[in-house]
């Protein structure tokens, strides 16, 4: 009977277990880890990032670089100073299309410190725009606002929520007296 185990543990790969594992569209064309790169444009840094691993695939139809360890961005202005920065858990930059897909605990920061909180933003590089249809959260000074559907521009200066849920106002003085 032990003899029967044996055979039966021994049998051949079959043909589809093996495309499986030597399928060169899954497999990344470049890894890295804890890489920092700095963007630039005509000597004046446009964006930098920091991730923890990010992997290449360009032989899949579509291409694309994923970061499934997240992400921090940071965007500079003409000044070379921060304006805004955005940081994920989990991202996809999808090549063919210039799209940005962040993911889980996405958390962007404009320039005026408005912080905008979401699962799920797209960042549309070549169109220059941010956007969502999942919930979002936006806590600004005076303010903090829950909706569903987001859209603004890269800067993240001048955005819409969709559907409003709920908007509450913070009185900073009231918070200050009752510490």
């Amino acid at each position: 009977m032990l003899f029967f185990i044996l055979l039966q543990s021994c049998s051949p790969n079959k043909p589809d277990e093996i495309k499986e594992l030597t399928n060169r569209d899954e497999l990344p064309g470049l890894a890295l880890h804890e890489l920092t790169t700095t963007v630039t444009d005509s000597g004046k840094i446009k964006y930098r990032f920091i991730t923890p691993e990010m992997l290449q695939f360009d032989s899949r139809k579509e291409p694309t670089i994923e970061f499934p360890q997240g992400l921090h961005l940071y965007v500079y202005d003409t000044t070379q100073t921060v304006e805004s920065q955005i940081k994920c858990n989990e991202a996809i930059y999808h090549q063919s299309e210039e799209l940005w897909e962040l993911r889980k605990d996405v958390e962007a920061v404009n320039a005026d410190g408005d912080v905008i909180n979401t699962e799920l933003l797209f960042w549309d590089s070549k169109n220059q725009t941010i956007y969502s249809d999942k919930f979002i959260k936006i806590t600004t000074d005076t303010e903090i606002i829950t909706g569903y559907g987001f859209e603004s521009d890269e800067r993240i200066e001048n955005y819409k929520i969709n559907n409003i849920s709920g908007i509450l106002e913070v009185d900073e003085q009231q918070d200050r007296e009752s510490e």
